[in-house]
């Protein structure tokens, strides 16, 4: 298995994905005031910063929501996005604004996951970069990577900006 797989699935465990999905935005919010203080304070020396990891949340629901779209469509390969590219852009970007998006997009992705049919959660699709994996591992991953971000965060939240 792909190491980010095996580690981003290690960080969910046995919870229930679309727990964790619907449970994201209200621990971003309370860590909202914290992160806007320390926008530019990473959680490790060379690690992304506050901002730049809300901003990769905001983009994140804009690209997997768009890719969930495609399997769901019966697409057999889906769209990659190259999240370090899409990363150059963050410096003079809101954090309020990111949050605001993620929000946005996080409720309108969550209404459109749970109106969909069961079946579409075993479909099949090619990732460009990992090969064939499932729906519902997409689902599972997208929730694993909530909880690796948020972790980020917290450890920023905990430490005073130096």
């Amino acid at each position: 298995m792909n190491p980010y797989v095996s580690r981003i699935l290690e960080r969910l465990g046995p919870r229930d994905p679309l727990a964790v999905l619907q449970e994201t935005p209200r621990r971003l919010e309370a860590l909202a005031p914290a992160l806007y203080a320390r926008a530019e304070q990473s959680y490790s020396p060379g690690k992304w910063t506050a901002r730049q990891i809300l901003c990769h949340l905001a983009d994140t629901e804009l690209g997997l929501g768009f890719r969930l779209r495609q399997i769901a469509a019966g697409v057999e390969t889906v769209q990659a996005f190259d999240q370090e590219a899409w990363a150059q852009r963050y410096s003079g970007l809101s954090l309020e604004l990111a949050l605001r998006s993620f929000l946005a997009l996080r409720s309108w992705n969550l209404a459109w996951l749970q109106g969909l049919d069961r079946a579409v959660w075993g479909r099949s699709y090619h990732h460009p970069e990992r090969g064939l994996e499932s729906f519902e591992l997409a689902v599972r991953l997208w929730a694993g990577h909530d909880l690796n971000h948020l972790e980020q965060l917290e450890q920023i939240t905990a430490h005073p900006s130096a």
